[in-house]
């Protein structure tokens, strides 16, 4: 075993669709805060930082692999569940404003993910057309997002849009659930990688197994 066998090949969480998606989550979780979170509030800060530890463990884990494949598997297990934590933040602003948790089929959800948005300019971009779009259906008296699934019209959880809503209202809604939709994602590719590391440390070891196989072979022959 060469030293390249001892020390593969590690660090390239940049590549890292997980790692991606959680950095756009970042950058739009910090934007989201200064818009629509009151700026002295704990949530704020919690929300930032639950962000930030999402990102910074994927890349601090990635970047371990190379000595240590259970830092590697603790660390991204830890961006998991701050990702979860900023998931129920996100729900919670959901519940607490009287907005709508939208479902994953939903037409709005369904056009964010087809845009395949890869910075905030490009959600904002989405969030425009968004609002434009749901104006032309909704034109006429004041009507709720429920209205454009069916019946309810009188659940007080649906958020009323009238024919000149309150833009940052409106914004804050479809931005939260745009997030969430990407928290999602992060989430799920995250607990694929956390099996795949699982799996591979189950079958190759880690630092300590190989450094031990270089060691015997070593005095196996001189």
């Amino acid at each position: 075993m060469n030293a390249k066998e001892l020390i593969p090949c590690h660090g390239g969480y940049r590549k890292l669709k997980s790692f991606q998606i959680a950095q756009l989550v970042y950058d739009v979780t910090v934007r989201f805060c200064d818009l629509y979170v009151e700026r002295y509030s704990r949530t704020r800060d919690q929300m930032v930082q639950a962000a930030r530890s999402g990102v910074q463990n994927i890349a601090e884990g990635s970047v371990a692999s190379a000595t240590s494949k259970k830092t590697e598997l603790k660390l991204t297990n830890v961006a998991k569940a701050s990702l979860e934590e900023l998931k129920l933040d996100y729900e919670d602003f959901l519940r607490q404003k009287g907005m709508e948790l939208l479902k994953n089929y939903h037409p709005v959800l369904m056009r964010f993910k087809a845009k395949q948005c890869r910075s905030v300019e490009e959600i904002r971009s989405w969030v425009k057309e968004e609002k434009k779009f749901w104006k032309q259906e909704n034109q006429g008296p004041t009507r709720t997002i429920k209205d454009r699934q069916g019946p309810s019209r009188t659940d007080p959880k649906s958020v009323q849009v009238s024919e000149g809503p309150c833009e940052s209202v409106n914004s804050s809604f479809f931005v939260a659930n745009a997030a969430l939709s990407l928290l999602n994602l992060a989430i799920y590719l995250l607990k694929k990688q956390i099996i795949r590391l699982a799996d591979d440390f189950e079958n190759n070891g880690g630092f300590t197994e190989r450094l031990y196989k270089v060691r015997k072979e070593k005095f196996r022959h001189p």
